[in-house]
């Protein structure tokens, strides 16, 4: 499996290796190819994710597909080349020598797609107010001093104001929630600002980038909760829960 080619071996001799692009038409060749020569049974290695386009369009066919772990499948010994490392599946695969991965149901992988790219979006949310701390202290405002989180009421509406070009402190402060336990007094010390020009725009562009995240987090949120709400009672997601127990109470 390759970002540009696919190379597929259905035997060991050099004839028996065919190489196919990757486009729509080229996946339909590859499993045209298979079904001519009456393949049944697929083995690919997994790398990265271009196996997975070929993996269900072989599917679809009705070949049975099956995926193995690259750790289990390198060539031992000689140069390493396509071509040589497709016989080699192909010929421990034939010989029962290598076990599929566990590969989740068409609904688990969807929500798994769903919970990795929120993960993602989280990390850029993190990345983004560690950033906004980082100008924060270099324009000398140290929310971080006076409040645990900068992301809470206190701290945004301050930040807010702070992009909007308010600079003074007894003002800024006001903008104190009732539950912050830190007085205006306090925080008002805490936000002299150098008025840096540079500082400050670095700043708007990260807050701009976190409220982005914010955004997309919420939409995923909802994409996940729409999916589950639509699925939850599908025969397909009850065919696979394990079946309930009646427990003995004594």
């Amino acid at each position: 499996m390759g970002s540009r080619f696919h190379y597929v071996a259905i035997g060991q001799g050099k004839e028996d290796v065919k190489e196919f692009g990757v486009y729509n038409e080229d996946l339909a060749a590859l499993v045209q190819h298979l079904l001519d020569n009456d393949v049944t049974h697929v083995c690919m290695e997994s790398t990265g994710t271009y196996w997975q386009s070929l993996f269900s369009t072989i599917q679809e066919a009705g070949i049975v597909a099956e995926l193995c772990n690259g750790r289990y499948t390198k060539n031992p010994s000689g140069k390493k080349t396509d071509v040589q490392d497709c016989q080699h599946i192909q010929k421990l695969y034939s010989l029962g020598m290598l076990r599929a991965n566990f590969l989740p149901d068409p609904l688990t992988e969807q929500l798994r797609t769903y919970s990795r790219h929120r993960l993602n979006l989280i990390q850029q949310e993190a990345d983004s107010v560690r950033k906004m701390q980082k100008y924060l202290r270099l324009l000398n405002v140290r929310l971080d001093v006076v409040l645990k989180d900068i992301t809470g009421h206190t701290g945004m509406a301050i930040i807010e104001a702070i992009c909007k070009g308010e600079t003074n402190p007894q003002i800024l402060a006001a903008f104190r929630n009732g539950n912050c336990k830190k007085s205006e007094e306090e925080i008002a010390k805490a936000l002299q600002s150098n008025k840096r020009p540079d500082y400050l725009f670095c700043l708007q562009q990260e807050l701009a980038l976190y409220k982005t995240y914010r955004t997309q987090i919420e939409n995923c949120d909802d994409s996940i909760k729409k999916m589950l709400e639509q699925n939850i009672n599908s025969d397909e997601v009850k065919k696979n829960l394990a079946p309930q127990q009646n427990h003995i109470k004594k």
